[in-house]
């Protein structure tokens, strides 16, 4: 997949594009039916790409409250590669951005310097300033000089929309099996392994320390069993997301002790899926009382209700 930082004329753009929009924050379910929709439209000889935003536009429009993250760029850049599109146009979403007229953006950015054939939109999806432009807009717009316009309906799951704001609310309060269904695959929580305060070491649980991007959702405080995946296999862990609170923590951390793994492997990735909530955070008296209580925790993985398949 080729990447374009910007809306830029691509130096192939003699070959017909089809192009589809959107921020696409954990590529779901619905994200990916719009992207069929898309690569429908391709035809012998055209590009099918994508024009998304490097952050979330409310990072812009109402800053310190955007949503977190179910995929940060990097994880959503490598779900669009995978899903079969040619390229991507990875645009900032800025004052210049928010102030174009949904006409001029039409005009201007997607006929006159992408020179698209075909766009794909969900249903719903609102552009421009004051969010004036919709799929009924671009219609009037585009469709006098050829360009075909799209509009996806929202797929639904239990008679509601699958949406980016749903699978946050199921993350957010730990219902991992309502999120993967929406996504269409697991969720995964993903960073580099740092090093942590070394307690784990000292109970004789020697924890992973992931550095995760401040911008990915994490789900509410607790234990969770969870996969972990490192260096290409996977691995029964026991994972623990909060603040530490029996030693007086501030800091959010997330914590994996993998069955069986002795080996140190700080500064390379480990990724957790398939979470499964265990118990929630508490204070105990002192580390005899939460070792103890560890060791119960372990039953969760050691001898798991799930399976690696």
């Amino acid at each position: 997949m080729k990447i374009h930082h910007g809306l830029v004329p691509s130096a192939d753009g003699a070959r017909p594009l089809v192009l589809a929009i959107g921020f696409f924050d954990g590529f779901h379910r619905g994200h990916r039916e719009l992207v069929r929709a898309l690569l429908r439209l391709r035809r012998p000889g055209y590009r099918a790409a994508v024009l998304t935003f490097r952050s979330h536009p409310a990072s812009f429009l109402r800053p310190g409250f955007e949503p977190p993250l179910i995929t940060t760029l990097e994880e959503r850049i490598d779900l669009l590669a995978s899903s079969g599109i040619d390229e991507l146009y990875l645009s900032d979403f800025d004052a210049h951005m928010a102030h174009t007229e949904a006409r001029a953006f039409l005009l201007r950015a997607l006929h006159e310097q992408l020179r698209v054939r075909a766009l794909v939109v969900g249903e719903n999806f609102r552009f421009g300033k004051d969010r004036a432009g919709d799929a009924g807009v671009a219609r009037e717009v585009l469709g006098p000089l050829g360009v075909e316009v799209v509009a996806v309906p929202p797929l639904l799951d239990e008679d509601e929309r699958i949406s980016s704001t749903r699978v946050r609310a199921a993350i957010a309060r730990g219902d991992f099996a309502t999120a993967n269904r929406l996504l269409g695959e697991p969720w995964t929580l993903r960073g580099r392994v740092v090093l942590g305060a070394g307690r784990g070491h000292d109970l004789g649980f020697p924890t992973a320390n992931l550095d995760v991007p401040p911008e990915k959702m994490l789900p509410v405080d607790g234990v969770y069993a969870a996969l972990a995946r490192h260096d290409g296999r996977d691995r029964r862990a026991l994972v623990s997301i909060g603040t530490n609170p029996t030693f007086d923590g501030r800091k959010r951390t997330v914590e994996a002790w993998l069955v069986d793994f002795q080996h140190t492997i700080y500064g390379e990735e480990l990724s957790l899926r398939d979470l499964r909530f265990v118990r929630e955070q508490r204070r105990f008296a002192g580390p005899d009382e939460l070792l103890a209580q560890m060791q119960e925790d372990v039953s969760h993985v050691r001898f798991p209700t799930f399976s690696l398949t």
